[in-house]
């Protein structure tokens, strides 16, 4: 095949009475003309099947060497039966609803306490409550209600549920004062007495239920087939990180580094590597006002909002748009174009044009 030699490109008009849009139209029909210069064959079967094996074998090389580290997921079960009263503590907030969850608002309920603005605006509160939840109810009163064999149990349940909300309060506050003197003696966390009604006893309950593992499948929303829906002891565990700066879920995050002041956002467990593509999301809780302040997650959320959409719009933007030609990198990948066919200013610019490549005979 003989390729006839490529006519000489025209110049961009380049005299003072061109206007910016007459040379803009003349860089556009330049643009778009059919490209005249060398050619060569390329076979893009052939180049994507090379990669597509090459990749293969990278990842099975790399999974084998560095997969990912195998490590056991956290239970109630661990949790109960490491501090046990830690564990009541924190199920005794669910009951009387002071908990993070409890009080965190949408989407999960109507309380405030985790509620974020952006400029007196709440996305939160203007989706709603869409996954409701009540940890009273969910997390504590209807898991104990499916243990059977159990008279005592059963008879502090019915008489903690058809007490006065009054009532309730009285005793759980009641059972917290003494709860904040308990021991453990011998794996059994022994709580002075008081005037705190069944409680003692629902909590005790409580606790046995989810030292023998039982809590954990009860927390769980099951669906059809999947069991994916780990809501509810998700939130369980997260409310001790808040109430609880030492305990056995926050203990198990500082050691992993996978605080949110340790980068966790974007950190694998332990040592491993992690989603480096999360770092200038991560990056700003780590810089104020957001690592400190109380909207933090909805600022995060904006800043990356309008970088993304400054990434989407780049071609539109004047000025920007045009850094690829006025920073040469695109001679660095087609050096060996400009060694052959000379080094005058490309199409881009207005000058003079590239000459013409010779004839290419095949």
């Amino acid at each position: 095949m003989t390729e006839a030699s490529a006519p000489t490109t025209s110049p961009l008009p380049t005299t003072d009475a061109n206007t910016r849009r007459a040379r803009r139209d003349a860089r556009r029909r330049l643009e778009a003309a059919p490209w005249r210069g060398p050619v060569r064959r390329y076979d893009i079967l052939k180049e994507g099947t090379i990669a597509l094996v090459v990749v293969v074998i990278l990842v099975a090389v790399l999974a084998i060497l560095f997969s990912s580290p195998d490590v056991p997921a956290v239970t109630l079960q661990e949790w109960a039966s490491a501090q046990p009263v830690g564990f009541t503590q924190i199920a005794l907030s669910e009951l009387n609803g002071t908990s993070t969850s409890a009080t965190y608002g949408p989407p999960y309920n109507h309380g405030s306490g985790s509620v974020q603005y952006l400029y007196g605006v709440s996305i939160q509160r203007a989706i709603g409550v869409t996954d409701p939840i009540d940890p009273a109810k969910d997390f504590v009163l209807d898991p104990l209600g499916t243990e059977s064999g159990q008279p005592a149990l059963t008879a502090a349940l019915h008489r903690y549920n058809r007490a006065p909300e009054a009532t309730k309060m009285a005793w759980d506050a009641a059972y917290g004062t003494a709860l904040s003197k308990a021991s453990v003696v011998d794996t059994r966390m022994v709580v002075p007495p008081g005037n705190y009604g069944p409680v003692g006893t629902v909590l005790a309950g409580f606790l046995a239920m989810a030292r023998s593992g039982g809590l954990d499948a009860q927390l769980v929303a099951h669906s059809d087939f999947y069991t994916t829906n780990y809501t509810n002891p998700i939130l369980f565990l997260g409310d001790s990180a808040v109430a609880q700066p030492n305990s056995y879920w926050n203990n198990i995050v500082t050691a992993q580094d996978m605080q949110g002041t340790q980068w966790g956002m974007m950190n694998e467990t332990g040592s491993w590597p992690g989603q480096p593509w999360l770092w200038l999301y991560t990056m700003w809780y780590q810089v104020g006002p957001m690592h400190s302040s109380r909207n933090g997650d909805v600022e995060v959320i904006a800043i990356m909002t309008v970088l993304s959409l400054g990434l989407l719009f780049v071609p539109f933007i004047p000025g920007i748009r045009d850094l690829p030609r006025k920073i040469p990198v695109h001679r660095l990948v087609w050096k060996d174009y400009y060694r052959t066919y000379g080094s005058t200013r490309d199409h881009a610019g207005a000058g003079a044009a590239d000459p013409p490549p010779p004839s290419d005979t095949r």
